[in-house]
């Protein structure tokens, strides 16, 4: 009796978690409509006018890529729990996911219950499930802490760009990831024994797995940063990596905050440390723009699909349970 009580909590706390996917996806949709709430119609409205409309092309461009980055965070996850999947379904979770977690914040929360809820329908397990999260969100941090170092080199070399850095903050940010980053590459490189935390089982990649996580984590936010600098070029005359310098500190530092998407940190701080005098409004709108093209529109395009997929799963079981009573 123990054991059958014990099994239907198991499978209770499974539904909760699982639907806990779809609740996140909610507070994503109600964080995006509070971030744009705060502007007018009309000032949306003017701010995408205002940006050519090739700049605005661009952006979706850049964004798309990026978010194709992003869901390979999957594929990389997969790989190092040395599983398979077909290509349609990772690019699908990892979608979902990181379109819920940019706009929800705490992507480790929110981005794990969509694909807890995904994955657990092609037979992972729960302690893979966390492995893969757990190994994403260090791709992204080794991603972070190599741009931080570059972007800090990168506004250092540029005299006109340094009374425009956050100062101390920035250096020690800079120095962490820097020591972040060696100590990571020496364990890679000695440390070969399982690492184990409450009972799961983590275990170092290899160097060139390494590698591929500081490639792809870079890669995504290089691409983040190209939406916003199609439709900041046209009003701003600074070169892309003075601007990728300040873009990748301003986002990291917004991150760390644990603001959903950085809002208000990652603008105040953009502002403060781009270089030279500029229309305050204008870029404004711009931001407005960015917003709007990486967070809302990757959410409304994950809501689409996850409403069909998840019709379609109902359809797939309404269909399964026919047939017997055809038959």
């Amino acid at each position: 009796m123990a054991g059958k009580t014990g099994t239907n909590i198991k499978r209770v706390i499974k539904k909760i978690i699982s639907w806990a996917g779809l609740f996140f996806f909610v507070l994503a949709a109600y964080m995006i409509y509070r971030q744009l709430s705060i502007y007018k119609p009309e000032e949306i409205k003017e701010a995408l006018l205002s940006i050519p409309n090739n700049n605005l092309i661009l952006a979706c461009i850049a964004s798309f890529l990026g978010y194709i980055a992003l869901a390979c965070y999957d594929f990389l996850s997969i790989t190092y729990i040395k599983k398979k999947l077909e290509a349609w379904k990772w690019i699908l979770t990892g979608f979902i996911g990181f379109s819920v977690s940019n706009n929800a914040g705490h992507a480790v929360i929110s981005g794990g219950a969509i694909r807890y809820r995904f994955y657990t329908r092609w037979r992972f397990r729960a302690t893979e499930i966390l492995r893969m999260i757990t190994f994403s969100g260090f791709t992204y941090l080794w991603g972070c802490c190599f741009l931080m170092v570059l972007a800090y080199a990168i506004i250092y070399n540029h005299p006109g760009d340094k009374s425009s850095l956050s100062g101390i903050t920035t250096l020690a940010v800079t120095i962490v990831s820097g020591l972040l980053l060696l100590l990571y590459f020496l364990m890679v490189i000695f440390y070969r024994r399982p690492i184990f935390i409450k009972g799961v089982e983590f275990s170092m990649p290899s160097l060139r797995m390494a590698f591929a996580q500081i490639f792809l984590g870079a890669t995504d936010t290089v691409l983040a940063s190209l939406v916003l600098y199609s439709v900041v070029i046209p009003f701003v005359d600074v070169p892309f990596v003075s601007f990728l310098g300040v873009f990748v500190i301003a986002q990291i530092l917004g991150i760390y905050s644990q603001v959903p998407g950085g809002l208000g940190v990652f603008e105040g701080l953009f502002l403060y440390m781009l270089p030279g005098e500029h229309n305050q409004a204008v870029l404004f709108g711009a931001l407005i723009a960015y917003r709007i093209i990486y967070y809302l529109l990757p959410l409304v395009v994950s809501g689409i699909l996850l409403v069909v997929y998840e019709r379609y799963l109902v359809n797939l079981r309404f269909r399964r349970r026919q047939k017997p009573s055809e038959g």
